[in-house]
């Protein structure tokens, strides 16, 4: 199946999708890391929105108060209430970037001190950026039907691009920057100076704001020489037309504002998994990690075992249709004094399931061997970010399960069935057929569409493991595809653990099995490490 498009994997996300798609997506993404990789970011950006919009709105009198409090022409910034910037992107490959929080300004108030780039509506990146004198003024524009699409300004360096954008009416007045891609035909496009398209680029949005903002990310191509940013826009703030425009920019010369730290001899083996740190990349607008994970040589051999028993036992296409095996770490960067600034892959206080603060965006590649990972993860500098040191809190993997439970689906209802396994405190509370209308087109007329669904909800103790992927077998033997979904809230229960959902569900099961059995495929571990291992990243 070819890669989705952001929109239906953002979709998918929400869970605004017919089922049938939902699944199809849900089976894509085992085996497609860069769709994956996009579904994580939008899950990352819906628990950020979450958060966001929990947070008490500053008083509509804000901006006067701190009006009152300046002194004529001090390059302070005023803020109106915070918006959370909205966010987009043009591939299934592009990877979202995390835009910081939005303010509404006057064009006059932006330009006087220096745009957007010098507001609070980016990071500390791209501001510090700005202020190393990577931003450059460069006001191309096109107009057309009375609407001007205008590029501002533009930073860069070897790390990421970033144009600030406006859409002005006759009068010169702002207006919705919502550029509306890619249901519109509006379309952004990045290329090398060898005319090559460039993935991870995506846009952000504030409603109120008087800016847009185009990112491209240059993670994985720190040597590009030119970039051309092309805009072919029908539509603009509701007015169809035509807004064609070309945006170079020369990165030639801002190479001399990165460094390369080599951590080539920093590598360590802890719980099965191998650790071997890369590089270090210093960019004014953000900083890139460069490491690799894999299974050791002995766990290597005991897992590729496992996974060959379990293709002997359910099918070697029930086994690779879903399961990602693999490795990975926790991790967090302290500054000089000690205190940690980012987080990656961490169990923050009062969260059910690890997450990170502080990173911009993060990919991991598979390599050749079984559970072996190239890891590219960007954080933006903050001013005083002097000294850092990588310190590893843990290892990750996601290695086969053997544990299986057997359930008769008719005595759910009255004696529900329960287990516990590494830390889940599940309860199987339902198995039963539901049927839906089916909205494919291939189905003409409409017909039912049969699931067999298995519900199951409890607690989560951490660090418990994660249980991953499934498959069912009926009292005949007969082995079918679990397509599983489910969430770990950040609520305890009132045994203190994480409140957590799974839902199985089998597309070719028609009939209620008098008995079936559930086996686990796969569960992802984590592991401690005793003492703390430091790589000094400077």
């Amino acid at each position: 199946m070819g890669c989705h498009a952001a929109d239906k994997l953002s979709q998918y996300v929400d869970e605004l999708l017919i089922e049938q798609e939902q699944v199809k997506i849900h089976n894509h993404i085992k085996n497609c890391g860069d769709c994956l990789r996009v579904v994580n970011a939008f899950k990352e950006e819906q628990q950020f929105l979450k958060e966001t919009l929990q947070t008490p709105p500053l008083p509509d009198h804000f901006s006067e108060m701190i009006l009152d409090q300046l002194e004529p022409y001090e390059h302070k910034i005023v803020s109106k209430k915070r918006k959370p910037w909205k966010r987009i992107m043009y591939s299934a490959a592009a990877i979202l970037l995390t835009l910081g929080l939005g303010t509404a300004l006057s064009p006059s108030f932006a330009e006087w001190i220096g745009g957007l780039f010098s507001t609070d509506q980016v990071d500390d990146g791209l501001r510090m950026a700005s202020e190393a004198g990577l931003a450059e003024r460069v006001n191309l524009e096109v107009k057309n039907n009375g609407l001007t699409f205008k590029v501002e300004d533009v930073v860069a360096d070897t790390s990421r691009i970033a144009l600030s954008f406006q859409v002005l009416n006759e009068k010169g007045e702002p207006q919705d920057t919502y550029l509306d891609i890619p249901e519109s035909r509006n379309k952004i496009t990045a290329i090398d100076q060898n005319g090559k398209t460039l993935n991870h680029l995506g846009s952000g949005w504030t409603e109120g704001s008087d800016y847009g903002l185009v990112e491209l990310s240059l993670r994985e191509q720190p040597a590009l020489d030119k970039v051309t940013i092309m805009f072919d826009l029908v539509e603009l703030n509701g007015v169809k037309g035509s807004w064609k425009l070309n945006v170079p920019v020369d990165l030639k010369d801002n190479r001399k504002y990165t460094t390369t730290l080599p951590l080539k001899e920093a590598k360590i083996s802890t719980d099965g998994v191998a650790i071997q740190m890369k590089e270090v990349r210093f960019a004014p607008s953000s900083n890139e990690l460069l490491y690799e994970t894999a299974f050791t040589k002995e766990e290597r051999t005991r897992v590729a075992t496992e996974i060959d028993m379990l293709k002997r036992k359910f099918g070697e296409g029930n086994i690779h249709s879903f399961t990602n095996y693999g490795t990975a770490i926790q991790y967090h960067i302290e500054n000089e004094q000690g205190e940690a600034v980012y987080y990656h892959n961490t169990f923050m206080e009062g969260k059910g399931h690890p997450s990170g603060e502080g990173l911009i965006q993060g990919s991991g590649q598979d390599m050749e061997q079984l559970g072996q990972v190239m890891w590219n993860e960007s954080f933006i500098p903050q001013k005083n970010d002097q000294n850092l040191t990588f310190v590893l809190d843990g290892v990750t993997k996601t290695v086969p399960s053997n544990f299986s439970i057997k359930v008769k689906p008719k005595e759910l209802k009255n004696t529900p069935v329960k287990f516990e396994y590494e830390g889940n405190y599940m309860t199987i509370k339902e198995a039963d057929t539901k049927n839906k209308l089916s909205l494919r087109k291939s189905l003409i007329p409409i017909e039912k569409e049969t699931t067999f669904t298995i519900e199951m909800e409890g607690g989560k103790e951490l660090p418990g493991s994660d249980l991953g992927d499934w498959v069912i077998t009926d009292n005949k033997g007969k082995v079918y595809q679990a397509f599983h979904s489910g969430s770990v809230l950040n609520e305890k229960d009132k045994n203190g653990r994480y409140k957590t959902t799974i839902e199985l569900k089998v597309y070719d099961i028609n009939e209620i099995p008098e008995e079936v059995t559930l086996h686990l495929l796969s569960v992802t571990r984590y592991y401690d490490v005793e003492d703390k291992w430091e790589i000094p990243l400077y």
